[in-house]
């Protein structure tokens, strides 16, 4: 079980919370909970990380809209919509909306934790692809004035015999300039140097 991951369970009813809190903790996860989508967003820290169980039918805001509120917050913590009661309408809405699943009352465990367990895949996933993010941008920042200058012309599709007169240098100090950016950024062919490139876009 991966501890930087919680389940996040917003709900009204004290007993749905300590039932999922039991239920879910017997197996090894850990969970936080709230009492109410306001809750929630009150405490909210920005690298909270897991899935979010939220009821769809709450006093207060309720579980859709707290899903849109996260949303505009820029938050993609995969979520989980529960309900005591099955409605296409709401299904549908949860699920236009990103949600990994609308799970009706009372839980059938093992649907709750393969819910649980494809949002916490989401989850690294996407993680994953923030990190590789911040590191190429961190490679990028390495590249001197005129090695992103080099780059900016390779990724055009333009080649060392174009870029040298553009950039008022000779050929082989163009090939130069890009060996040394290659190697600075870790790619081998242009393919990856233009993957690379527009993460700075």
């Amino acid at each position: 079980m991966p501890h930087d991951l919680t389940v996040f369970i917003v709900d009204d009813d004290p007993a749905v919370r300590d039932a999922l809190g039991l239920l879910l903790g017997v197996r090894g996860y850990r969970t936080a909970m709230f009492a109410s989508a306001e809750d929630f967003l009150a405490a909210r820290r920005c690298d909270w990380a897991g899935c979010l169980l939220a009821d769809i039918r709450m006093n207060g805001m309720d579980g859709l809209s707290l899903q849109a509120r996260l949303t505009e917050l820029g938050c993609a913590i995969p979520v989980v919509i529960v309900s005591g009661h099955g409605d296409v309408a709401l299904a549908r809405a949860a699920f236009k909306a990103n949600a990994i699943d609308f799970l009706e009352k009372p839980f059938d465990d093992v649907k709750l934790l393969a819910a649980i367990e494809e949002a916490y895949a989401r989850e690294r996933q996407q993680r994953g692809a923030e990190q590789r993010r911040a590191g190429g941008l961190a490679l990028l920042a390495e590249l001197t004035p005129r090695e992103r200058e080099v780059m900016q012309l390779v990724v055009t599709g333009q080649h060392n015999r174009d870029i040298g007169p553009a950039l008022g240098i000779s050929v082989r100090t163009v090939e130069v300039h890009k060996a040394r950016l290659m190697g600075k950024l870790g790619v081998d062919n242009v393919a990856d140097l233009v993957r690379l490139s527009m993460l700075d876009e």
